[in-house]
């Protein structure tokens, strides 16, 4: 049975995180249990964007840097990545006050880099994916938790596509933005491609409202972690009370025979019914995924793709992670 951790906790002081991280992480036994001396350890965290700073839009730092702590304590050697749709990682992640906290960790942030992978998936053969993602030995996924404008909700799953490199993010809002379940399902096969060894998700503030950006902060004492990133999606639906039928990654995750249902999931902690929250606020109105984009834009990306789809496919071995 796939694990779900949650602990209530309040505060992204640094001292008092730590010791939340270890109270989350101790159904398992600590992060020794995911990351072994050696390990190349990436640190997926949500770098959306740097235009608002103090909306809670972006995984917090002070996570990220008590992850990278207990990465390197176990023998890992962590590094940061992310593939924001508008601008760097870098810049993304300076805009948001990263870079004083990773710095006296010697953290590096990478800018992905795609490559074409063949896939187990029947309806998505080949997906460009971060290579960077693909090889790395152990995958640590750092999402926030976050209403959003197109998916309804953003959670584990929906921060792997992060893992979809620059101009491929819009060419999937084209190639599949006029069926909203295709395009769950992509971003489902993408999760399942990335595989992540540990889900943490940031939901200590959350963004509720018009998100993944355009909403506002909202303080809900949250951690939640777990080693099946559909298995914590499900979990922090029935949290928020929100009908899973409204979030097409679940759906997909369903759909697939992913996604468990509550009572196939171990919660040696607090559980669900625990912490829920009877009043988040969803987008007021469902955006197009495709974004109604023009035609000449429409055209670029298509030319994008065919220069694409003739890059030669790699082959990856899937981790027995999930």
């Amino acid at each position: 049975m796939p694990t779900v951790s949650l602990i209530r906790t309040n505060s992204y002081d640094p001292q008092r995180l730590e010791t939340s991280l270890e109270a989350l992480l101790e159904p398992w036994g600590g992060m020794t249990a995911f990351v072994k001396p050696g390990d190349r350890v990436l640190l997926k965290p949500n770098l959306l964007t740097g235009s608002r700073p103090a909306k809670e839009c972006v995984t917090r730092p002070e996570l990220v840097v008590a992850v990278a702590k207990q990465v390197i304590e176990a023998g890992g050697k962590p590094f940061l990545g992310d593939s924001p749709a508008f601008g760097s990682a870098l810049g993304v992640a300076r805009a948001n006050g990263y870079l004083p906290l990773i710095e006296s960790l010697n953290l590096p942030i990478v800018e992905f880099q795609g490559k074409r992978y063949q896939t187990v998936s029947e309806g998505f053969d080949h997906l460009r994916l971060s290579q960077e993602a693909m090889e790395a030995d152990v995958i640590i996924n750092l999402p926030k938790l976050k209403s959003h404008a197109q998916l309804t909700l953003t959670m584990g799953v929906k921060n792997l596509f992060g893992c979809v490199p620059g101009k491929m993010k819009a060419w999937w809002h084209l190639e599949a933005g006029k069926d909203v379940n295709r395009f769950g399902e992509m971003l489902v096969e993408t999760a399942r491609a990335i595989n992540p060894n540990l889900t943490i998700l940031d939901a200590i503030i959350g963004h509720e409202g018009n998100g993944p950006s355009g909403g506002e902060p909202r303080e809900l004492g949250i951690l939640a972690a777990s080693d099946h990133v559909f298995s914590l999606d499900r979990t922090i639906v029935d949290i928020l009370q929100v009908d899973s039928s409204w979030v097409p990654t679940i759906v997909a995750a369903q759909r697939l025979g992913l996604c468990p249902e509550l009572t196939d999931i171990q919660f040696p902690l607090l559980t669900p019914k625990e912490l829920q929250v009877s009043d988040w606020k969803l987008p007021d109105a469902l955006v197009p995924i495709d974004f109604g984009l023009p035609r000449v834009l429409k055209s670029t990306f298509r030319h994008f793709y065919i220069r694409w789809i003739k890059e030669p496919i790699a082959t990856y071995t899937q981790n027995s992670n999930q």
